[in-house]
């Protein structure tokens, strides 16, 4: 697919071969079978990944030879909105599938170049690192005594990036000039909405592989302030916490904490980053969400995860949409559609300490099921069969079949009938166990 592997670069030419070093035979191939693996949606070029070997055999000769010149231009992201749980949309920019090819190759060469360098207090979008470590260690600080947080939530971040700020930074350690304009390239392409190519001038767009880094070298700069002020704090991404161990390290100034007034002056002032001010705040640990969890103390002192509630009510609503009585699925379709979303959730937040909200909600899945199930069984006769297959006894199946109570209040009702043991047959997957299945395994 690709030509021959050019001759191996020499350490004194590192700086100003880079470009080579991206589009080598060796690194191109494993960032395509990223992209691959990542799969994901087409570009405004409307090209599915499963086209993307075939795209290249014909025409990776001419996009390498436009790299290694400078000349390559990235085609504009295709707008898309997702709604926040919280009202609003975030904004994600998808790349054709050809730039997040390329945009993969500079993430593998890029990233060993800035990321060693980067603060120990950085977790997001790094190798060997992920949000819960990030949440371990912020337990770690709660109890160790400071159980105090500034929380901080920059403004649509993603979107304010400075170009000529972030551009600074890459290149202190960045020399070849052709890597360096290929990065301001991807930066200033352009996002088509509805057909039109808007301009932009600031933000780097969610949605390629390069952007997590860029966001990291750009904010490297306010943990290098932070570790500065000798702060202890985690941050995953633009999700920045700073622990302080009373209110009164970080005190109220005309009704405004002094960390944060500082540390919002610094973006500000250096960085050209807005803090929102509506959604931060100075409290307690266990009143804050930090990467979908929060935390509790227990009587002995014991600081402890557990799933922050808005994650709660977040996975709540999902499992509403998938158990809506109007949606028309069969019981075995919704419980693999549950089986399938709750699998993955569960794998995140099975660093919680608190099985006990997941038996609540394991409770309250099956009373969904349930209230599914009755209504499917609308018809006296077809409720008179089902109950009598449950091998209930005869008095007992004709009050149930019967009943003029509601889908809601029956699903209660059918709650012996309906037990865990049958749903269990009927392959519903038990949060609990599944919970215990993964610490034990971790």
């Amino acid at each position: 697919m690709y030509p021959a592997q050019p001759e191996k670069i020499s350490p004194k030419d590192h700086d100003i071969h880079l470009m080579e070093k991206a589009v080598s035979r060796e690194n191109m191939t494993k960032a395509l079978r990223r992209v691959e693996e990542n799969k994901g949606a087409p570009g405004v070029d409307g090209m599915p990944v499963e086209s993307l070997r075939s795209h290249l055999r014909e025409n990776w000769h001419q996009i390498k030879e436009q790299l290694l010149t400078g000349t390559y231009q990235p085609q504009p992201v295709r707008r898309v909105e997702i709604p926040k749980p919280t009202g609003g949309v975030r904004l994600l920019g998808i790349p054709t599938v050809t730039d997040r090819l390329i945009q993969q190759a500079l993430l593998q060469v890029l990233t060993p170049i800035f990321d060693p360098e980067f603060s120990e207090a950085s977790y997001g979008f790094r190798p060997n690192r992920r949000a819960h470590d990030a949440v371990r260690k912020a337990r770690q600080y709660v109890q160790e005594g400071y159980q105090w947080v500034v929380d901080m939530d920059l403004e649509k971040f993603f979107d304010r990036v400075n170009h000529d700020i972030l551009m600074a930074r890459v290149t202190r350690k960045i020399k070849d000039k052709r890597v360096l304009k290929l990065i301001r390239s991807y930066l200033q392409a352009g996002v088509m909405i509805n057909g039109v190519v808007m301009i932009t001038d600031e933000g780097t767009p969610q949605g390629g592989p390069l952007s997590p880094l860029l966001a990291n070298i750009i904010l490297d700069d306010l943990d290098k302030e932070l570790e500065k002020r000798g702060h202890r704090f985690v941050r995953y991404a633009d999700d920045c916490n700073i622990y302080v161990k009373s209110k009164r390290a970080a005190p109220i100034f005309d009704g405004y904490p002094r960390v944060m007034e500082s540390i919002t002056a610094f973006l500000k002032n250096k960085l050209k980053l807005k803090v929102n001010e509506q959604k931060s705040a100075v409290d307690r640990p266990w009143k804050r969400k930090f990467l979908g969890f929060s935390m509790y103390i227990t009587k002995d002192g014991t600081t402890k995860i557990r799933i922050a509630p808005q994650s709660i009510d977040k996975v709540k609503n999902k499992i509403r949409e998938i158990t809506s009585r109007s949606n028309g699925h069969g019981i075995t379709q919704r419980i693999d559609r549950l089986n399938t979303y709750l699998g993955g959730w569960l794998g995140y937040f099975a660093l919680s300490e608190t099985p006990s909200k997941l038996e609540e909600l394991d409770g309250w899945i099956r009373r969904r099921l349930r209230m599914c199930l009755w209504k499917q069984w609308k018809k006296v006769k077809t409720r008179y069969r089902e109950l009598r297959n449950l091998k209930l006894p005869e008095w007992v199946v004709h009050e149930l079949a019967n009943a003029r109570k509601g889908y809601w209040r029956m699903s209660g009702v059918l709650n012996r009938a309906l037990n865990n043991a049958y749903w269990q047959g009927q392959g519903l997957m038990s949060l609990v166990k599944r919970y215990q299945e993964i610490r034990k395994a971790w």
